[in-house]
């Protein structure tokens, strides 16, 4: 029976790539990638050879049961996203559940993930919270906005740039123009930044600036 691994790679700053996670890559059989050409400049840096196969999520239900006949025969997986911890957001759950229910070993590195330094860097508590992902585009967003409206948890968003306004006016309409927020963009990368302030605060501030590159969005839960 073969193994699959779950590999964080770096969301920007490739120092953060871990020893344990290049030793992987290069011992695995074939690392499973969400977009080659993305990887392949990760691998190159680091010097490693392993083939690779598309995994993504245009392809992930045609390819899982394939692939757990592979890992039952004895090759050993590794699976990246394009950036960060595989399955957060991105191909991964599908295979891991196929290998669980299949009694296949699977071990998740630790490693980077864009939501943790947003909600430290954010100053809202986070002892508690809940991790929303991106947000329905059009059926299922008011619905959604609705029920959380009355969270009293920490929330956190991912988002596009393009859309990032449209989500803070969502916020202000149905949190409240007061509600604090945190904006995290570019986290790791030069021009990494942190923007706190209200939803109004914060929308103004991006619309007068208009935002580039990979946003979390990190929101205080409704007040007591």
């Amino acid at each position: 029976m073969g193994k699959l691994y779950l590999v964080p790679t770096p969301i920007g700053n490739l120092e953060d790539m871990t020893l344990r996670a290049i030793r992987v890559l290069k011992e695995v059989d074939v690392i499973l990638a969400e977009d080659t050409r993305t990887s392949g400049k990760l691998l190159q840096h680091f010097e490693i050879k392993t083939p690779m196969q598309s995994h993504h999520m245009h392809n992930e239900h045609k390819t899982v049961d394939n692939l757990v006949q592979r890992l039952q025969a004895g090759e050993t997986m590794a699976l990246i996203s394009d950036a960060g911890t595989p399955a957060i957001s991105d191909p991964g759950f599908l295979l891991t559940r196929a290998c669980v229910t299949n009694m296949i070993a699977v071990d998740c590195l630790p490693g980077a993930t864009a939501f943790v330094p947003a909600l430290v860097n954010s100053g809202f508590p986070n002892d508690k919270f809940i991790f929303e992902g991106f947000l329905p585009v059009k059926k299922g967003r008011q619905t959604r906005l609705k029920f959380l409206a009355d969270e009293t948890r920490t929330m956190i968003f991912y988002e596009s740039p393009h859309k990032l306004l449209k989500t803070l006016g969502n916020f202000i309409e149905y949190f409240g123009a007061s509600r604090a927020v945190s904006v995290s963009r570019e986290l790791t990368k030069l021009y990494e930044e942190t923007v706190r302030g209200t939803a109004a605060e914060v929308l103004a501030h991006y619309t007068n600036k208009p935002p580039k590159g990979e946003i979390v969005i990190v929101v205080a839960g409704k007040g007591k």
